[in-house]
């Protein structure tokens, strides 16, 4: 099992992001995951820094701390070739601690170039489209493909790592689960649902399969369920609400009702290291094995001591 830490990058700027994961690595976590986003969730969040400059920054900052995109949608606001080059750089710059996770994106960040926004059943062709370019640009070369989606015309990456950054895919049902294990080398989620690691696994997935953990830690468990519906209220939305809404006032609207108590049902809240260890819980008992804990309280710094002083050592004996 390893633990890794959530940066927010809608929540925090990019400096911030960049000591958080210095002082991850010094807590003794085992990697950083990053969203790769566009816009934030929601007003008050206020930052959404360019993932791939943070990704270069930590590399260069850190000495065994692993990296990873949770996720890269590579095929509307980017082309698989710039994620392509974007990955094997950030692979080398790290020293191959990087995993690149992909998804099939949300209309938030997506729609911004004005390419408009395809069904899901597209998207995850696009997708496997994205994958078959990469793994082409990064077995050496100049390449050409013709999809019916994408096209790749007489391309070549330069600075390639000895070994190419693993893949992640994103799932949150079955038919994703299949591409995950066809595709990918690895799967992530956001839930604890054992289904969809049995699913990738009977589909011939044999990788680490990733999750976030929602936790929010404070000194009181008031001021951390205040917290996580702050940041956080816009999650209760479900997923498929989430991929589909095109901006900020969107969610803003539509998370209006979230109550604390309906966000504080899903957090692992408070000082309590109890807590959090039955957030945690059902993710190991799913059969994840990479998990990343995401930090919804008000102080990062806080929450990364607690860590370092109660639910590492707390996780050490349970697993």
């Amino acid at each position: 099992m390893k633990i890794g830490y959530k940066l927010f990058a809608e929540g925090y700027s990019p400096t911030e992001l960049v000591r958080q994961a210095r002082r991850a690595e010094e807590v003794g976590f085992d990697f950083v995951e990053i969203s790769d986003h566009f816009h934030p969730w929601l007003d008050d969040h206020g930052h959404s820094s360019f993932a791939w400059s943070v990704l270069a920054a930590i590399a260069a900052t850190t000495e065994r701390l692993e990296l990873a995109t949770g996720v890269t949608c590579p095929f509307l606001r980017y082309h698989p070739a710039l994620v392509a080059q974007a990955a094997a750089t950030t692979a080398l710059l790290s020293g191959g601690r990087f995993t690149l996770g992909l998804g099939t994106g949300e209309r938030l960040n997506e729609h911004v170039v004005g390419r408009g926004w395809p069904p899901v059943d597209i998207r995850r062709d696009m997708l496997r489209e994205s994958v078959d370019i990469m793994r082409l640009l990064w077995s050496g070369g100049y390449h050409s493909y013709r999809g019916t989606h994408l096209q790749l015309e007489d391309a070549r990456v330069f600075d390639l790592p000895d070994v190419p950054p693993p893949i992640i895919v994103a799932a949150g049902g079955k038919a994703a689960a299949g591409l995950a294990a066809e595709y990918g080398d690895g799967l992530f989620a956001t839930e604890a649902d054992a289904d969809l690691v049995d699913g990738y696994a009977h589909a011939g997935g044999t990788g680490p399969r990733y999750a976030e953990v929602s936790l929010s830690w404070a000194e009181t468990e008031e001021a951390a369920a205040t917290s996580a519906h702050r940041m956080f209220r816009f999650g209760a939305l479900g997923w498929p609400v989430q991929a589909e809404l095109p901006n900020i006032s969107g969610f803003e609207s539509a998370s209006r009702f979230v109550s604390v108590d309906d966000i504080r049902s899903s957090f692992g809240c408070g000082p309590d290291v109890e807590a959090h260890l039955a957030a945690i819980r059902p993710y190991e008992d799913a059969g994840f094995d990479h998990l990343a804990l995401t930090n919804a309280g008000p102080d990062p710094d806080g929450f990364l001591d607690f860590f370092r002083d109660e639910l590492a050592p707390a996780l050490r004996v349970t697993r």
